[in-house]
């Protein structure tokens, strides 16, 4: 107990206590991995019904100002200027040589009093200190070049909580709650709105590869978001169950598919880099991979016995060479077998192509597969 307390906790600790989850130190943070009914029972509700995660961990820093679209373009991969008002944006964040710093996503809201957009960034919690250390830093850089005006960054982190509702029946459960028309909702855009007439941020991205929502709401009112979803019966979901949704629906994730040592494009990355009349941070390194090609790839594995593949084993090809690594693997509740996202040689990423992956002394055969591995139902 004496190391939880050192963890940092999101407003709902308490709750998640209540419901006899099981915590771990999640980046820092005192976080659910899982509830009394186990994670694959989490994980088949999410993807036949509804449930509810506790997403309060997440780092959000607005950027304000006359000149925040410009500063953001230079700083992430993806062309910012290209979405509009109340529409979020998939990017990545990197260093002057290509290596990706963090994920993320971009919000767009429009300010009521001067009509410029402003900006929220949506980074990982495991890398929010180092985000926010990054972003301050270029801000300060950009004022110096450009003057001290037009732009304010502000880490909310710490002032906002966040609830995600993902699964078949998120939008008819979450519809009870608030005025806000969902349907209307398109998939990565946002709408300032309610939940039973408390100010919100609703959004429509998710990790899960099912329709769902985000619902974005100060900090000290998580719990009248969080207890009336569950007392209409929304199961609430740990990080066990995130981790093989996601996977199943052949998500990156910091850490596993990318992380500092990897650039975009040799990640299967490659869609959220927009090179042509911009400049970012990295843009140079990242145009040179692009020129020469890329040399790896993120595919997907999946197992043909019955073994389950884990981060780091070898990958070979059916010779016995190794030509990558698994980067994340699991068991499948909704295929029921193991499955995997593997960095390998580019050479080696065509769907059904025969890899071999070695578990201890023994290479198990699996056939490479174009995520997702299973049918997603996400809003196009």
């Amino acid at each position: 107990m004496g190391e939880e307390l050192k963890l940092i906790r999101t407003p709902l600790y308490e709750a998640h206590l209540q419901d006899g989850a099981k915590v771990i130190d999640f980046g820092g943070w005192a976080m659910p991995v899982n509830y009394p009914n186990g994670i694959k029972a989490e994980h088949l509700t999410v993807r036949n019904t509804v449930g509810i995660f506790d997403l309060s961990h997440m780092g959000e820093v607005e950027i304000k100002g006359k000149q925040a679209t410009e500063f953001i373009d230079g700083l992430v991969t993806n062309d910012v200027r290209r979405i509009e008002q109340e529409q979020c944006l998939y990017t990545c964040m990197c260093r002057e040589n290509g290596h990706i710093i963090d994920d993320l996503i971009v919000y767009r809201f429009l300010d009521q009093n001067d009509g410029t957009p402003y900006y929220w960034l949506v980074v990982n919690a495991a890398n929010h200190d180092k985000d926010v250390k990054w972003i301050m830093e270029a801000g300060e850089a950009f004022r110096r070049e450009h003057g001290q005006e037009g732009l304010d960054i502000e880490d909310l982190s710490m002032a906002t909580a966040l609830v995600a509702i993902q699964g078949p029946k998120a939008q008819e459960t979450l519809q009870k709650f608030t005025q806000t028309d969902l349907e209307s909702i398109g998939y990565y855009h946002l709408r300032r709105g309610d939940f039973q007439g408390l100010e919100a941020v609703i959004s429509r991205t998710g990790y899960t590869g099912e329709d769902g929502f985000e619902i974005y709401i100060p900090w000290d009112k998580a719990e009248l978001v969080w207890k009336p979803l569950r007392e209409v019966g929304c199961e609430p979901i740990g990080l066990g169950a995130r981790d093989t949704l996601r996977l199943e629906a052949g998500y990156s994730l910091y850490g596993h598919e990318i992380n500092e040592e990897t650039n975009p494009i040799n990640t299967s990355l490659g869609w959220v880099v927009r090179l042509k009349d911009r400049q970012f941070n990295g843009h140079d390194a990242l145009q040179a991979q692009k020129d020469s090609g890329a040399e790896t790839a993120i595919v997907g594995l999946v197992m043909q016995g019955k073994v389950i593949p884990r981060q780091g084993y070898e990958v070979t090809d059916t010779a016995g060479s190794t030509v990558g690594h698994v980067t994340s693997g699991t068991f499948s509740p909704s295929l029921g077998r193991g499955i995997a996202l593997a960095l390998v040689d580019v050479a080696h990423k065509a769907p059904g192509t025969e890899l071999m992956v070695k578990v201890r002394t023994r290479l198990e055969p699996a056939l490479v597969k174009r995520p997702p591995f299973v049918e997603t139902h996400v809003r196009r």
